[in-house]
């Protein structure tokens, strides 16, 4: 007899240490895709890779999660809630407030596997790291497609947007991050553009209607953010000289844009290549500094 969502919710409920089931479905609620490996190496990175794909394939039975394989990839798994998973997760306390973009059918799967999948590797790299270094940084700890208005109808979309609390001797450093996964798929110069989006939001202050007036002064940024988080580009899939060109045309938005250089005064603006930060972490010496500078970490900028 098939399971009923109240029963499935009562089995799955989140309890004070959470079971790996319901990890591996607020994982996927919260990244909408993942390969089985970045699963593995998300959640259990010491166990065997049964580990994970057992409880997965008991989740898909279920009706909760399904899966698509990926092309040219031996065939790889890349899992997803389905409408039923995704309606569940919606109501796990970790969640709450979180952005509801579930991926729930094959069709979306495969149109939007390339990018999803990536920004997962830029956040695994930052999990792996965090790890090594005794930080704070886990799997909810990284939001994606975040989306903030700039007024007039328009907003910003942030790929994700990182949490990460760096703990150096006694001391606890709570640090914030937008992050944009560029895959080399637009132009150089609609990349670059995105930082004039920033420089909007870092300016905007929403403006009253009619007798309303906002409950905060200041930008629009303080309601959700202590301070501006940096601005962080992940660059991927071209030549090393390719995306060595986009990080220069990054940094010669923020050289000739006004609202841009006033930007790189007050926040962290850097770009680093995704192969560079999987293979010495995002703490090792990677990152360019938009306004100029050596490579540094990114903590560092």
């Amino acid at each position: 007899m098939p399971t009923t969502a109240t029963e499935t919710a009562a089995h799955y409920s989140p309890g004070p240490a959470e079971p790996l089931p319901h990890q591996l479905l607020s994982a996927l609620a919260q990244h909408r895709m993942a390969a089985t490996r970045q699963l593995h190496d998300l959640l259990r990175p010491r166990a065997a890779r049964q580990t994970i794909s057992a409880p997965l394939n008991t989740l898909r039975r279920k009706g909760l999660v399904d899966y698509t394989v990926l092309p040219r990839s031996n065939l790889t798994r890349a899992w997803y809630l389905t409408g039923e998973g995704a309606r569940l997760a919606r109501d796990f306390p970790a969640l709450r407030g979180r952005p509801h973009y579930p991926i729930t059918s094959r069709t979306a799967a495969s149109l939007k596997t390339p990018h999803t999948l990536t920004v997962v590797r830029a956040h695994l790299a930052f999990v792996a790291d965090a790890r090594r270094r005794g930080d704070e940084h886990g799997h909810l700890d990284w939001t994606p497609e975040v989306s903030h208005p700039l007024g007039d109808g328009a907003k910003i979309i942030a790929d994700a947007v990182l949490h990460y609390t760096l703990i150096d001797a006694d001391r606890r450093r709570k640090l914030r991050a937008f992050i944009e996964v560029d895959r080399a798929t637009m132009s150089s110069e609609r990349l670059a553009a995105k930082l004039i989006e920033y420089a909007r939001l870092h300016q905007y202050e929403a403006q009253p209607v009619g007798r309303r007036r906002p409950t905060t002064t200041g930008p629009i940024w303080l309601w959700w953010y202590p301070v501006f988080p940096r601005v962080l580009f992940v660059l991927t899939g071209a030549s090393r000289a390719k995306l060595g060109d986009r990080i220069s045309d990054l940094q010669a938005m923020v050289a000739q844009h006004p609202l841009v250089a006033a930007l790189a005064r007050e926040v962290h603006l850097g770009a680093a290549v995704l192969e560079d930060i999987e293979e010495h972490g995002p703490t090792g010496s990677v990152w360019a500094p938009l306004a100029g500078g050596e490579p540094r970490p990114w903590t560092d900028l």
